[in-house]
């Protein structure tokens, strides 16, 4: 009997210490919202990377005819290359424009310190002379990181902010029907949710208007990142 208790109790010490490590010493990567309402974040990525790359319109014209608030995350050379469009959206109160790196490096974590602190800031300082205010929320390409490039950006001030689950939206074999039924069912409260915006989330366009129209059924609403995120 007091081997047994002397085991749980090594168990739970054990436990304790990896809960303690985890929280205490580790960043932390937000996936989910800061509430347990019936709310959504709704964020789309948009960089380029070897090619040419330009805005979904028909994802545009859905969010904007249909005010929906979301959440774009911007790198480098796509925010150069579509610089005029992101202008004019940046002024949507509905759409806030946030931090995708620099070069859409998909190995972060391989950077040196300087060139990890370049992506960030450089990419924060182009993004201000688009959208005229400053960015407060990164996405690590690819979702790739470790502890350093997670202490050094947040030590420039940012939250760093991925996904509930990954939607699967840029792989071409996943179908519109697919890739909504799956988002749809996925979905919990306050999740944060994935998709592209760069013409890499090939049937995105075809399934988003389903998928909101479906989670609204259900009780769902759409909010930005910053207004659930402290």
């Amino acid at each position: 009997m007091n081997f047994i208790i002397f085991k749980n109790i090594k168990i739970f010490i054990v436990l304790t210490l990896l809960f303690f490590i985890n929280f205490c010493f580790f960043p932390e990567i937000i996936t989910k919202l800061n509430t347990k309402k019936n709310l959504l974040a709704l964020t789309f990525d948009a960089c380029e990377t070897k090619t040419a790359s330009y805005f979904d319109e028909d994802i545009l014209k859905y969010i904007i005819e249909n005010k929906i608030n979301a959440t774009l995350f911007i790198s480098g050379k796509f925010a150069k290359r579509n610089s005029e469009r992101l202008k004019e959206i940046s002024k949507l109160n509905f759409i806030e424009i946030e931090n995708h790196s620099l070069n859409h490096y998909m190995n972060m974590q391989k950077l040196d310190v300087a060139t990890i602190k370049t992506e960030v800031l450089e990419n924060e300082k182009l993004l201000q002379s688009i959208i005229d205010y400053k960015t407060i929320f990164f996405r690590f390409p690819a979702g790739n990181y470790d502890k350093k490039t997670l202490d050094i950006v947040e030590s420039l001030g940012y939250k760093v902010v991925h996904w509930a689950f990954a939607s699967g939206d840029p792989d071409k074999n996943v179908t519109a029907e697919k890739l909504e039924n799956f988002v749809v069912t996925k979905s919990k409260p306050s999740d944060v949710l994935i998709f592209h915006i760069n013409g890499r989330g090939y049937n995105t366009k075809y399934a988003l208007p389903k998928i909101v129209e479906r989670l609204k059924n259900k009780g769902y609403s759409f909010v930005k990142l910053k207004e659930y995120i402290n």
